[in-house]
């Protein structure tokens, strides 16, 4: 009786070895010498040395599908007997075993390198963010102040090196003297300076959306597909591929990153151009006056340095779960380096940016933000010295009876999220399909530009940049300060009344409008800057103290109805102002603004613009809640009876498969509009193995040319000399559910 080699025994080896050229299956491929180049030049060398596991051989990840996190987890088995490990060929378990069971002096230092290898790539990440930042952020400085004036000591100088003993690099600066014979304004008419204003600022525009071009980059896609209904439209030709743009260093880049670490493959969003235009274009974008803000492209760049140094190290370039979870820790060093807030970045690449966040991200994450950190203090790009951005010391504490102020603030925090989030939304969907706003979008920011430099400049507060408009806001004002704001505030100038409310309006209106456009930009400053004006304005009324306090929880109600952040926002916000006797105001001010927003708009800013981007994104817990509300069981996810024979495969007794019935099938997938499905293996109705559609591709479109068009495909068993075999990348081990469980355990 012949033994048939895929039956399992009890004397079955449970790993088998790891070495791809004593694998039959893989050996049989690369018999002929075409074959053996096409899998050479398109297979890893770790891959190949799965050809022999049940799990299966993967080619690299198609652009725009899901990765698969289960085997990146399994990786290729060992023989710990011989010593065959080399920790470059195996993946992540059997990798990781690999390595430390290395005899000797040299297996140890292996070993010692491999637990390091971690903690060195989150510090070299930080410390490169911290530069990258350190150049955005003096950069920003000096081109922001040429809308008023130039250094004629230096064009290249800010106006506060220019009239200060301030460098970037060393101590904290020198005060500004009110005088400042070095710094020459373009002109001290109203007019004249508002016309100058609003040209340089308009040129800033055009500049930073042109660049943000240079990114596009056309999203692959299938035919479009109808599910089960209308069959017949796909018969009587060929359906027409329909893709989609995308301007990589638009917008913030949270949507997208958050995509991208729930496991899904989106194409050159970390490359390293993309890394150069954001932070050229975040320094023009900002400079315009815009309502945007550079702290959300801190946390792309962040992301795209993360994955540049990923690179390096083979334990993350060839595995896209560890690549994730490396990403995951560089993004706390994006809003480290943007706010000055160590902690809060940790925190919020937790709660707001991660889907996987395991206890060795964290500690990692914390490695990057610190070290990020420590390089930005010590460049001391704001001249400060410090890293607090808004250090401020109101000298007073709040009453209990203030707690119904910061919940009425709280409540609008609440209304002005969930307002700005529908708002937007509509914007989105409706203004922006316009053909001449869709085709053009540098002319889309051009009038942005144009309405925020008209609407911004007759108010002497919303004519600074997000970040000072806040700093100025949040002051307090003892009787020696002689800031236009105290000076206002002293007198009790009902103008300034209005000015408070023409800049809290102006900033809903104008952020509105803003978000979304093809420009590197962000939502959290301009979040900021309107609760600071609502805070600063709800303060006039209330004597007992200082306004800046009310100013301050007021921005964090709104950045929370915004963002639906809590407990990142909270720790940010005291990073932010150095003020740890407010952190129960910004904690009751921040809940009651999400369950506020909440009711009214179940979706943040961030998921909003998820949808609006078209980026597929499952939330789990949103996904648990829909469940819950019906008893259904895993069957209703059984497609119909056509759908099923259409990505089944009956494979014969020989495990042999007809080449035009693999090929008929995978151009089914294609025409269904799918890019990462598979097909399913059945041998006598029972369930045999899964080949994903991008290796069903590669073996028939790139594979398949060494072999005629009628030859037959082994799918099972082992191979022949001469087969033509793709058994190599079939998974014996599909994830599988009974059809009777409830729904739960399938959204779980």
């Amino acid at each position: 009786m012949p033994v048939d080699l895929e039956q399992a025994t009890e004397r079955s080896h449970l790993l088998s070895n790891a070495h791809g050229a004593s694998d039959p299956r893989l050996n049989t491929i690369q018999h002929d010498g075409d074959a053996s180049s096409i899998v050479s030049t398109h297979v890893s060398k770790e891959e190949q040395a799965l050809s022999g596991t049940p799990v299966g051989e993967r080619l690299p990840y198609n652009d725009y599908t899901t990765i698969d996190w289960l085997h990146d987890l399994v990786g290729c088995p060992v023989n710990p007997v011989i010593g065959n490990a080399n920790p470059q060929q195996v993946k992540d378990s059997f990798r990781l075993r690999a390595v430390h069971n290395q005899p000797g002096f040299r297996g140890t230092l292996q070993s010692a390198f491999e637990s390091g290898q971690g903690w060195i790539a989150a510090a070299l990440i930080g410390m490169l963010t911290a530069c990258v930042a350190f150049c955005v952020d003096v950069a920003e400085a000096t081109v922001s102040d040429w809308k008023f004036g130039f250094c004629t000591t230096n064009i290249f100088s800010s106006r506060q090196s220019c009239c200060t003993d301030y460098q970037p690099v060393g101590t904290a600066r020198a005060s500004l003297g009110e005088d400042c014979t070095e710094w020459h304004m373009w002109t001290h008419g109203y007019w004249k300076a508002f016309a100058i204003f609003v040209g340089i600022a308009l040129v800033f525009g055009v500049i930073s959306s042109s660049l943000t071009m240079l990114t596009k980059s056309s999203l692959p896609a299938a035919a479009p597909g109808h599910g089960d209904r209308n069959p017949h439209l796909f018969k009587g030709g060929d359906q027409g591929a329909v893709g989609k743009s995308m301007y990589m260093a638009a917008g913030s880049g949270i949507p997208e990153i958050k995509t991208i670490l729930s496991g899904f493959v989106i194409p050159h969003f970390l490359d390293l151009k993309v890394l150069f235009v954001k932070a050229v274009g975040a320094v023009f974008a900002v400079a315009t006056g815009m309502c945007l803000g550079k702290e959300g492209p801190f946390v792309h760049i962040s992301t795209c340095v993360a994955y540049q140094v990923g690179k390096i190290f083979p334990k993350y370039k060839e595995n896209s779960r560890k690549m994730r979870e490396l990403l995951s820790a560089g993004c706390s060093s994006g809003l480290s380096v943007a706010f000055g807030a160590p902690i809060g970045g940790v925190l919020f690449s937790y709660e707001e940016i991660s889907t996987y966040f395991p206890r060795k991200v964290l500690w990692r994450a914390f490695l990057c933000s610190l070290s990020a950190a420590v390089v930005l203090k010590a460049l001391n790009p704001t001249g400060t010295g410090k890293l607090v951005l808004f250090e401020t010391n109101y000298g007073n504490s709040y009453s209990p009876i203030h707690y119904i102020v910061f919940i009425v603030l709280g409540i609008a925090g609440g209304l002005f999220g969930s307002i700005f989030c529908k708002a937007n939304f509509l914007w989105s969907k409706g203004f922006r399909k316009y053909p001449v706003i869709k085709n053009y979008p540098v002319f889309e920011v051009f009038l942005v530009v144009l309405v925020t430099t008209l609407l911004q400049y007759p108010d002497p507060m919303t004519r600074e940049p997000g970040d000072a408009i806040i700093k100025n806001l949040l002051v307090d004002c003892p009787a020696s300060d002689e800031s236009w704001i105290c000076q206002q505030e002293r007198h009790s100038n009902s103008k300034y009344i209005g000015w408070l409310i023409y800049g809290m309006l102006i900033k809903l209106l104008l952020t509105i409008i803003t978000f979304g456009c093809k420009v590197p930009s962000g939502i959290i400053i301009p979040a900021l800057d309107a609760g600071a004006f609502f805070g600063r304005l709800i303060g006039q009324w209330i004597s007992t103290i200082s306004p800046g306090i009310f100013a301050m929880v007021g921005a964090a109600a709104f950045l929370a109805g915004v963002s639906r952040m809590t407990l990142s926002l909270c720790v940010i916000m005291f990073e932010l102002t150095g003020e740890l006797e407010y952190i129960v105001p910004n904690m009751i001010a921040i809940l009651v603004a999400k369950w506020v927003a909440d009711a009214l708009e179940e979706d943040g800013v961030y998921d909003l613009a998820q949808s609006v981007l078209g980026h597929p994104f499952l939330d789990t817990d949103h996904a648990m809640s829909l469940v819950q509300r019906h008893s259904e069981l895993v069957e209703r996810l059984i497609p119909p009876k056509q759908t099923m024979n259409e990505i089944t495969v009956e494979v014969p007794k020989n495990n042999k498969v007809m080449r035009h019935v693999l090929q008929s099938k995978l151009d089914r997938l294609k025409e269904r509009g799918l890019l990462d499905a598979g097909l399913v293996l059945v041998q006598d109705g029972m369930l045999q193995g899964y080949i994903a559609e991008g290796e069903l591709d590669w073996g028939l479109n790139s594979l398949g040319h060494s072999w005629p068009n009628t030859s037959q495909i082994r799918m099972l068993g082992e191979s022949e000399s001469g087969d033509y075999n793709l058994s190599m990348f079939v998974d014996r081990t599909p994830l599988t559910i009974c059809a009777k469980a409830p729904m739960e355990y399938a959204a779980e």
